[in-house]
């Protein structure tokens, strides 16, 4: 799917029919004859627009000629097989032509939703640096709202995980686990290219997009760090929790051990008197209810014993 956009006077974003000086061009999951078409009209290579749909594509940066080649990772969020969230990152590719501005993804991304209904202020098709950096710093605050919305999850299955002892509750640990490190890498990845950015003279820009740039890295770096903290704490509460389940289980065994010993008592005085041999005062009147006292004798003094080591 190829879809133009371009501002108007008015600062309003407006669809394109055709790929004109000063506009965006979005590509979502294109077909292989609107890869050719692009390529074709903006004089890009087409392993340009073919590595931003690689998915195991690492972030970079390069330049061609005039052409600026960006490949970052953003955030997204899946299920997996058992219906537990998975937070996954995927490259967007944007590319910066002398006439054009090109973003190319797999996926529909929320991030470039933004634009298209016109909820940024200072955006411009026009201004391909500034756009590019807008895009990198929406990436990066979008980072921050899922690592909150992980910490949020994180709590809500601590709260579940105090008295369970089924698994349920550790694959959702290992599947959030699991998010934090596709965060952590591809986050690194982007600091290297906001970096590379800042170094070298890839693109042209003026003080305010310097300042935006700067502003990236902040929220780039506070999300490095709230990434690896999560994930150092939810490791530890793994292990943590791992320990407790394996513990309630041992107090379930331990409780119906000692309940299986009790009941185990009567049994054995009743196989005893049922014996068909000569036994000890069977003919006694009282005989029955001498052996019902021996019972629960023995019983209530093993329970008393149990409850004093407090096995249950």
């Amino acid at each position: 799917m190829i879809e133009i956009f371009k501002t108007d006077q008015d600062c309003k974003v407006i669809s394109a029919e055709e790929i004109t000086k000063g506009c965006w061009v979005n590509m979502v999951k294109p077909s292989h004859e609107e890869v050719e078409l692009v390529s074709n009209k903006l004089n890009v290579p087409v392993d340009f627009i073919k590595n931003a749909l690689d998915d195991d594509e690492w972030s970079r940066i390069e330049k061609e000629d005039q052409n600026v080649f960006i490949i970052i990772d953003f955030p997204y969020m899946t299920h997996d097989d058992a219906g537990f969230p998975i937070y996954e990152t995927i490259p967007i590719g944007i590319i910066m032509t002398d006439n054009c501005f090109v973003t190319v993804s797999s996926k529909e991304t929320p991030i470039l939703e933004i634009f298209k209904k016109n909820k940024v202020k200072g955006f411009y098709t026009n201004k391909k640096t500034r756009f590019a950096l807008q895009i990198l710093y929406f990436i990066s605050t979008y980072y921050l709202r899922y690592l909150k919305q992980i910490n949020r999850k994180t709590n809500e299955i601590e709260r579940e995980l105090h008295q369970s002892l089924k698994n349920k509750e550790l694959y959702a640990f290992l599947a959030l686990e699991k998010s934090l490190v596709y965060f952590t890498t591809s986050l690194k990845s982007n600091k290297v290219v906001l970096q590379k950015i800042l170094r070298m003279n890839y693109v042209k820009m003026y003080e305010e997009d310097k300042d935006l740039l700067e502003d990236v890295m902040i929220e780039n770096q506070q999300a490095i760090e709230m990434a690896e903290t999560y994930s150092s704490i939810l490791s530890g509460m793994m292990d943590a929790f791992a320990s407790v389940i394996s513990n309630n289980l041992n107090m379930v065994m331990k409780f119906l051990t000692s309940v299986t010993i009790i009941l185990a008592l009567p049994t054995m005085v009743a196989s005893f008197f049922g014996m068909n041999v000569n036994l000890p005062y069977q003919n006694h009147p009282y005989a029955f209810v001498m052996i019902l006292i021996v019972v629960f004798l023995l019983s209530s003094f093993t329970a008393l014993i149990f409850w004093k080591k407090k096995f249950f």
